[in-house]
């Protein structure tokens, strides 16, 4: 090695990971979560929720009325499975199943239930990838949807943006021989582009398909939860955050600090806001669902959101929680396992919040 390489081991800053991480502080963001009284709290987040909403960057599609379309409907035994295709913007559809209880009486409690990365809605609705059924749960997600709808809820399972059957299609640029980009990383880079962020797209498809559940006689809106894991627990994070008509919410396998994941690692370009900065941590951020029901749901040994740094998160938000006199439950359920959904807790805990 020539004497004149510098290294960059000995010598950070020339890493510009280092330059970022020096403009990184949290604690002394203009949103961060200060409040001493409740007072304070609330008049923070009355200011603190239209800010968050604009940084997100949900584009302001054009709006267009919902329009479902009912595609199927499956006898599953003790359950009825629907398929539901709403219009969410002038531009954007999204399929959504919708999971009914046979022999409850309307109008029902009902969880949204997000899902994470992999091969999208069906996963958590008890069918393989290529639509077939399945009867045991597989993989991380461990079909939540369906425990979720045995357990008394009417559960509607959307797809979210840049999944399963809302994919971005590829074969054009495959057939040219050019690169092929991953549909989160694409798509959330040109939300950058355009002022918004994949979070954004997401959580404004959230917004649109509570205001479809709000017309349904079947559901009981009033009692309205969320439920996700990894990318769907982010989703849940933002929409509890930014929609207060979700009453109560489970967040499995994100609730960690951003500088000890999506800041530490290797994550996936939609877990990623600009200016996401001002508003300081997660834990400030979770002001914003106080004093709604919220649990935690957290694998000792989850690999991209580290339990440590978990429990750190948890005991931030219990101090935000303190400041409301009747404070609803907010709970940590710690598991051993990996990157995954327990439900040992999540499902009762719900029902307990939503009764």
């Amino acid at each position: 090695m020539p004497s004149s390489w510098l290294s960059n081991t000995e010598t950070p800053e020339l890493q510009p990971i280092h330059a970022l991480r020096q403009l990184y502080h949290p604690e002394s963001a203009p949103y961060a979560f200060h409040a001493n009284t409740l007072a304070d709290a609330l008049a923070w987040q009355q200011k603190t929720r239209p800010a968050l909403l604009d940084a997100i960057g949900t584009l302001n599609l054009p709006a267009a009325p919902p329009d479902p379309r009912l595609l199927e409907s499956v006898d599953c035994g003790d359950y009825i499975r629907e398929k539901v295709l709403l219009r969410t913007s002038a531009y954007t559809l999204m399929p959504v199943y919708l999971l009914i209880p046979k022999g409850a009486i309307a109008p029902l409690p009902t969880v949204i239930a997000f899902h994470g990365h992999g091969y999208g809605v069906r996963d958590i609705v008890g069918l393989w990838e290529d639509g077939t059924e399945r009867t045991t749960p597989d993989g991380y997600h461990k079909d939540f949807g369906v425990a979720l709808c045995r357990r008394g809820f009417l559960v509607a399972a959307p797809e979210i943006s840049c999944f399963g059957e809302r994919h971005n299609d590829y074969t054009a640029l495959a057939a040219s021989g050019a690169p092929v980009p991953s549909t989160c990383h694409h798509t959330a880079t040109l939300a950058f582009h355009l002022g918004g962020s994949a979070v954004g797209l997401r959580v404004a498809d959230g917004f649109r398909l509570v205001d479809y559940l709000a017309t349904r006689a079947d559901v009981n809106i009033n009692r309205l939860g969320a439920m996700g894991i990894s990318g769907g627990g982010m989703h849940t994070f933002f929409s509890t955050c930014l929609d207060e008509r979700i009453r109560a919410c489970v967040i499995s396998g994100y609730f960690a600090p951003f500088a000890q994941s999506i800041f530490g690692m290797d994550h996936c370009t939609c877990n990623y806001i600009p200016n996401l900065h001002r508003f300081g941590e997660i834990y400030d951020l979770a002001a914003l669902i106080a004093p709604r029901p919220l649990l935690i749901e957290a694998a000792t040994h989850d690999p991209i959101f580290p339990i440590q740094g978990v429990r750190q998160a948890f005991a931030r938000a219990q101090k935000v929680y303190t400041l409301w006199e009747q404070p609803s439950p907010l709970e940590l359920d710690e598991f051993e396992g990996r990157h995954q959904i327990s439900g040992r807790r999540a499902y009762d805990f719900l029902w307990e919040a939503l009764a």
